[in-house]
């Protein structure tokens, strides 16, 4: 039983009575007409529960595309129903316009879209439906809530596919290039053609010059069916907020880049999410639709608060890939994690494999290491200077190691990665 504004109505309209003509005996025959006239109108509203209902959600969308569900409702007995619906999803769902009224006769459907703006991915699901019948009166409503089962598949967003044809179409020119391209090992042979002013003399090939009778040279193209394995760190570290989401956030998008151009590029990618255990294996991804299947299954992962086990990770990749393979590991520089846990791992994953570094700089470090106004600011100012030194000094000593690493606000990593994939593709390094 539910009372309306209707009913607080007749309560008011109750009280003139008793203020024209005071005494108890008005008060409770006023009180009686209330009561009898709500219980009569209670007992004549139609109960919900004939109503049957069905959620049908839109298509699984990306995170910040819209999407739609439709609610199918049947009235099942003979009575007209008067409802007021609230179609209620998870607060991230974000669902617009929830309550609506509508009016069913017998045997009659209805349907309606809700509009659906996620703020999260992951899988969001449907909370409980509620309708409230109503008569004629509308004085006193009947109100039930129903569990009507509905999910939507919210997938990664990937906000970096606008770079994606322009750095395949470098891939491109690097795969029509006819000059020289590279030498040296690590690359493929791709055909003998006359030398031309400017040509490297060490690609000159003797042999076919002594038959053709003019001097020939060899060239090259970039290396195809490569092995990139990407490892996502989903630890701690990748929980903290940097920009407008997560450091994992960011991973992510780097990883599906870098992921859609090398199965573009013609290569075999695996990609691996972990943390103190190592949570999604996604592969191999190749050019069909290296999208597709990596937005799915990277869904519903999410970063936790362990640390990393450099050494499960480690195992993970050498199952992935028996032969030498690119591994760009997409992790935070920090001094600690690098020095205690991941420089004991590296040894053996350089030992088959190139290795690249990818992390995500925190862009506010920069912003508070340049306000030194005030002496609070500029202590503040001095600790942030101090970690981008400790950065540095990483980076460079990653250099050192002969391991390639990018460290770029969220908006710039992505690109850079690619980049450097590129770079490194048409130096042979692959």
């Amino acid at each position: 039983m539910v009372p309306t504004w209707r009913f607080v109505l007749l309560v008011a309209l109750a009280g003139v009575p008793v203020v024209l003509v005071p005494g108890w005996g008005t008060a409770g025959l006023a009180l009686a007409a209330v009561a009898f006239v709500s219980l009569l109108d209670w007992a004549l509203t139609p109960r919900p529960g004939a109503v049957a209902a069905q959620r049908t959600p839109g298509r699984r969308v990306r995170l910040g595309e819209e999407t739609r569900s439709t609610l199918t409702l049947v009235n099942e007995g003979r009575r007209t129903r008067r409802l007021v619906v609230r179609d209620a999803w998870s607060p991230s769902a974000g669902a617009v316009d929830v309550r609506f009224r509508v009016r069913l006769r017998g045997g009659e459907t209805h349907e309606r879209e809700l509009v659906l703006v996620p703020a999260r991915r992951g899988v969001l699901h449907a909370d409980r439906l509620t309708l409230r019948s109503l008569s004629l009166l509308g004085i006193m409503g009947r109100q039930a809530s129903f569990e009507v089962p509905a999910r939507i598949r919210v997938m990664p967003p990937f906000l970096s596919r606008k770079h994606l044809p322009s750095k395949l179409a470098r891939l491109r020119e690097l795969d029509g290039r006819t000059a020289v391209m590279v030498r040296g090992l690590g690359t493929e042979f791709d055909s003998l053609r006359e030398y031309v002013r400017g040509d490297d003399v060490r690609s000159i090939d003797w042999r076919a010059t002594a038959r053709a009778r003019e001097l020939m040279v060899r060239t090259w193209r970039p290396e195809r069916d490569r092995r990139v394995v990407i490892v996502l760190d989903s630890s701690r570290l990748a929980a903290r907020r940097c920009g407008t989401g997560t450091v994992f956030d960011a991973a992510l998008e780097a990883g599906q880049l870098l992921a859609a151009l090398a199965a573009g590029g013609g290569d075999r990618v695996d990609l691996i999410v972990a943390d103190a255990r190592v949570r999604a294996t996604i592969g191999p991804i190749t050019g069909r639709d290296p999208l597709g299947r990596l937005a799915n299954d990277l869904t519903e992962v999410e970063p936790e608060l362990l640390d990393a086990d450099w050494s499960a990770i480690t195992s993970a990749v050498m199952r992935v890939s028996s032969q030498h393979a690119l591994v760009v590991l997409v992790t935070a520089l920090d001094p600690t994690t690098i020095a205690e846990d991941l420089l004991p791992a590296l040894p053996v994953l350089r030992a088959r494999n190139s290795l690249a570094i990818a992390s995500v700089a925190d862009p506010e470090l920069t912003a508070m290491a340049a306000r030194v106004h005030t002496p609070a600011q500029a202590y503040r100012a001095a600790a942030a200077e101090r970690e981008l030194l400790e950065i540095r000094s990483i980076i460079h000593a990653l250099g050192e190691m002969g391991i390639r690493s990018v460290h770029e606000d969220p908006e710039n990593l992505a690109p850079a990665l690619a980049d450097l994939y590129i770079a490194l593709k048409a130096a042979g390094r692959l």
